[in-house]
């Protein structure tokens, strides 16, 4: 895990070269901004109407001269089709110490075809620019063309994989399309920019992990393309591209001695392929298991020490590759194992980066530090990294543990001669010579999270383990009355200096209250272990700092007159304490008064409990309809309106085989979900078997009928090991006719028509990490040949209908049931039989479920849903499912390793009806399903954010 100085790459002279970080609001240039002294970091960034100026030295960033530590955290809002709950995501990505968002822009999510781009409903890209900075984040927008982020095609849109130029060079037909998409883009964008007070866009990224042709001409006319794009677009903040580093680890292209470290894309967790081979088949559960909390210290605590102060945390918010936006390589649920889960509930993994964000806001000493003397600890297992801040003297100590076990060691060349425990596979940051507020940090054992000064007092709290014994040590020049205000803390006082030791998490939140020292302020230093750190609420108002504790979240606090306004979530029943501005006597939450008292610490204490939320209940399914479909694969279908398949020249990198047409889905416009192919031909009665070629993504298959008699299904092979991120996978399927079959042919009339229909899942593109224009590879039928005739096949072929104008054109493919309207919830099915599950038949085909149900959640409270499937693990079968109409994602039952589905709301009615369809999609060599299909409760809180039907 050594992270080596990523950073920024700055450089000067011609557009060619100007991939830099440039102060912003002027003309480009590679000088960074005149260094700035240690201070006070920038104000919440808002849309303020005023115009500020980006720069950047060795250090960190500047904003209007002050020091910033970008402390960002990654999140997709095509992965959260339901715009209200992106604010949600952001108000708890703020509460929880970050302070930018990370947004990747898929180009496919935006641009059905060439020319068509559309930013409105779930595409609304200006809202979520709009939410960001209302939540008081900056943004770090992040629009390709090329993105990567485990989607279809790396985020390139279906259509382009049809079109002639070679993808991420200065191929020119492809710049005129990439010309398009960043006009497009650009134009929302720039609307929102922090550098003209209209917005919080802070950064802007050209490209993604761009290595292949970097160092080539094509390269780096492509990049100097971007540069002046962008910056033709109106786009002055800085921008920047990067590049993989140790361990995939993703950062600024080159390291250099003017410009601040960058990681644009660090830790959290990773994504897992079909199968769950990443986790040994247990999902992201496993995933946040094993890049845990400590995991996350280790990670980011080294990073700091390693000089980065520009932080992405990718994944901060994981979502769902919902519909067919997945990448072959992953499967619906993008969880990632991130802090915040797939259903939006916070998990111990913010445990650090809450800690470290509040650090890094409050505490501005750690914009700008060098590294120091060495200091070794007495334990040669504890790995020491040793800076310090040039204008204040103090020091910062990250004490990295590598080993299996936990490890206690002293540091006597940091002047800390007790016991510093760091757990294993741990890291913990010390700090000395530190001012907290009006005195000085002597040392600590435990990390420090935050300072400020709230009404009359200062503010310093200090967190660690559970368990662990802190020791907080305070200059004092007179000997100080300090006041115990909870049992578990101690103190003593010697030779001017007052040690305070508490056990964390004994008591929840310890306080001790110091006067009395000839310092005209008190002092409360405040004692928290994991848990309690996450209850822990800094808030800034226009009136001064506020601390609130108790609540699972703020979301907000306003200050008005002499009361505090707050809002946010609780889950179970929960004390409320405020610590803000002289003056402040009264308390509502969530629009409610709450009785106070004032505390022997200062603070505003509720007189009783917020209440928890009461978990709803939720309805059985039950009442399923049942329809089976694939007509497709009979004979007298008529598919006359059908695309015909007879091209000869592609533009895909799959050769076309000798003797055959053109048979690639996209060559004729289906670039989404399921496709169909109907052969027919005359006479040639003796074909004894069928060879199908054909080319998918991970898991992908396909079904045969010869006169509507079924031939099989192949499918691709679970991906294991090395080939886990393999994305374009190739297979030749062979049939035997049925000697029924074959009997009925050999004594058919001459001229008799017959036809082969086949249905393929192709299972989406590949990702073009590599620029190679992988994701041109064929999808669907590449070749069919024949053995015991050779008929001359006439071949159409149809896919998915014109894209849902609300949905976007991932959400359907070319079902028959997809293309008649059977997943939406106004199509009437009186006429489909009554069933019940689970249920259990052999059929090669696709057989559609539906049902209805009914919520009634309280509108004041925020529960998340899902829907989880289970069954017998050796039935071979797959299901689409459709919420209202959009496809949230594909179940396999044989495969897994995911079996609940998050269902968003404002697409799932939390209050009203919902229709629930399932396309069953088995290959009749076991009974199919669906087995047991129940809703589940992942999460309740009372609180949330208004939810608008999507």
């Amino acid at each position: 895990m050594e992270l080596s100085r990523r950073t920024f790459h700055a450089l000067a002279g011609t557009a060619a070269l100007g991939f830099a970080l440039t102060g912003s609001g002027s003309p480009t240039s590679a000088n960074p901004a005149r260094t700035a002294p240690t201070g006070p970091p920038p104000p919440v960034p808002r849309a303020d109407g005023r115009r500020h100026e980006i720069g950047f030295d060795r250090y960190s960033l500047l904003i209007d001269g002050r020091r910033l530590v970008l402390w960002s955290g990654e999140m997709h809002p095509f992965r959260l089709p339901s715009p209200s709950l992106w604010r949600d995501v952001l108000e708890k990505m703020r509460a929880h110490g970050h302070n930018a968002v990370s947004v990747c822009v898929a180009w496919n999510h935006h641009s059905p075809a060439p020319g068509r781009y559309d930013f409105t409903g779930v595409r609304d890209l200006d809202l979520f620019l709009r939410t960001a900075a209302e939540t008081g984040l900056y943004v770090i927008v992040r629009p390709g063309p090329y993105i990567g982020a485990d989607v279809d095609a790396g985020g390139f849109p279906g259509w382009l994989t049809a079109t002639d130029g070679t993808a991420r060079t200065s191929d020119p037909t492809y710049l005129r399309y990439v010309d398009e998409w960043l006009t497009a883009v650009n134009a929302v964008v720039a609307k929102r920019l922090f550098t003209r007070g209209t917005g919080t866009v802070l950064l802007y990224q050209l490209e993604n992990a761009y290595d292949a042709h970097a160092g080539e001409p094509a390269g780096r006319a492509y990049r100097a393309y971007l540069y002046e794009k962008v910056r033709a677009d109106g786009i002055d903040v800085p921008l920047f591209h990067d590049d993989e580093g140790p361990g995939g680890a993703k950062g600024g292209a080159t390291a250099g001695p003017r410009t601040p470290g960058f990681l644009a894309e660090s830790g959290d967790g990773r994504s897992d392929p079909w199968g769950g081979s990443s986790f040994g088949g247990k999902g992201y559960a496993e995933a946040r298991r094993a890049r845990d909390a400590a995991h996350e210290r280790r990670f980011h605590l080294t990073g700091l020490a390693d000089g980065v102060t520009l932080h992405n945390v990718h994944m901060a918010y994981g979502g769902t590759s919902w519909g067919w936006l997945p990448a072959p390589v992953v499967y619906t649920s993008y969880d990632y194992g991130a802090a915040i889960d797939e259903a939006r509930n916070a998990t111990p993994k913010l445990a650090p980066i809450h800690q470290i964000g509040q650090l890094l806001r409050h505490v501005p000493d750690l914009a700008k530090l060098n590294p120091a003397k060495r200091v070794r600890a007495t334990d040669e297992r504890i790995r020491v990294y040793h800076l310090a801040n040039p204008d204040t003297g103090a020091h910062v100590y990250v004490l990295r543990n590598d080993t299996g076990e936990e490890v206690s060691t002293t540091l006597p060349g940091a002047g800390i001669d007790v016991p510093v425990t760091v757990g294993a596979r741990d890291a913990k940051l010390l700090a000395a010579g530190l001012r907290l507020g009006r005195r000085t940090l002597v040392h600590s054992t435990v990390q420090p999270m935050l300072s400020l000064t709230a009404g009359r007092q200062d503010i310093a709290v200090f967190t660690g383990r559970r368990g662990e014994m802190a020791q907080v040590v305070l200059e004092c020049a007179d000997e100080p009355t300090p006041m115990r205000l909870d049992a578990e803390p101690a103190w003593a006082y010697n030779l001017g200096k007052l040690h305070i030791t508490a056990p964390l998490g004994a008591g929840g939140l310890s306080r001790v209250r110091v006067e009395g020292d000839g310092v005209d302020t008190p002092m409360l230093v405040l004692f928290a272990d994991d848990a309690t750190a996450l209850r822990l609420w800094p808030r800034e108002t226009p009136s001064g700092p506020l601390l609130v504790y108790g609540p699972a979240l703020l979301r907000s606090a306003e200050l008005r007159g002499s009361t505090v306004h707050l809002t946010g979530d609780t889950i179970g029943a929960t004390g409320l304490e405020v610590w803000g501005p002289h003056g402040i006597t009264h308390v509502t939450w969530n629009g409610r008064a709450v009785p106070t008292r004032i505390s022997a610490s200062g603070s505003l204490l509720a007189l009783r409990p917020l209440p928890g939320v009461t978990r709803p209940a939720l309805p059985a399914l039950d009442r399923w309809r049942r329809r089976t479909e694939n007509p497709e694969a009979e004979p007298d279908f008529d598919d006359a309106e059908w695309t015909t398949a007879d091209r000869t020249t592609t533009f895909s990198i799959t050769p076309v085989p000798d003797g055959q047409p053109v048979l690639f889905a996209d060559d004729y416009g289906f670039h989404y979900g399921d496709v169909w192919y109907r052969g027919t031909w005359k006479g040639a009665g003796g074909v004894e078997s069928v060879s199908l070629a054909y080319r998918t993504g991970t898991q992908g298959l396909l079904m045969a009928w010869l006169d509507g008699e079924p031939l099989g299904t192949h499918r691709m092979p679970v991906p294991e090991g090395s080939r886990a991120r393999q994305g374009t996978w190739t297979a030749t399927a062979t049939f035997g006719v049925p000697e029924e079959l074959r009997e009925r042919l050999r004594e058919e009339e001459p001229g008799t028509r017959h036809v082969l229909s086949v249905l393929v899942r192709p299972m989406q593109h590949d990702l073009d990490g590599g620029a190679r224009d992988t994701h041109k590879a064929a999808r669907g039928l590449t070749a069919v040949t024949f053995e015991g005739a050779a008929p001359e096949v006439t071949w159409r072929i149809q896919g998915a209908a014109a894209p849902d104008p609300v949905r976007g054109p991932m959400n359907n493919g070319g079902l028959y049931g997809e293309r008649e309207g059977w997943h939406l919830p106004e199509h009437d099915d009186r006429d489909w039989k009554r069933t019940g599950l689970p249920r259990a038949e052999r059929r090669q085909g696709v057989t559609w479920y539906r049902t209805d149900f009914r919520l009634d959640v309280d509108p004041g409270v925020d529960a998340s849903v899902g829907l989880v499937l289970d069954d017998d693990p050796g039935r071979a079968y797959r299901a689409q499912i459709f919420l209202n109409g959009w496809n949230l994602g594909q179940y396999i039952n044989d495969v897994g390793p995911q079996h609940t589905f998050v269902l968003p709301n404002g697409i799932l009615r939390t209050r009203g009806a919902n229709t629930l369809a399932l396309a069953v999609l088995s290959d009749g060599t076991t009974p199919s399903g669906p087995g047991t299909v129940r809703l589940a409760l992942l999460g309740a809180a009372a609180g949330g954010v208004p939810v608008k039907p999507v």
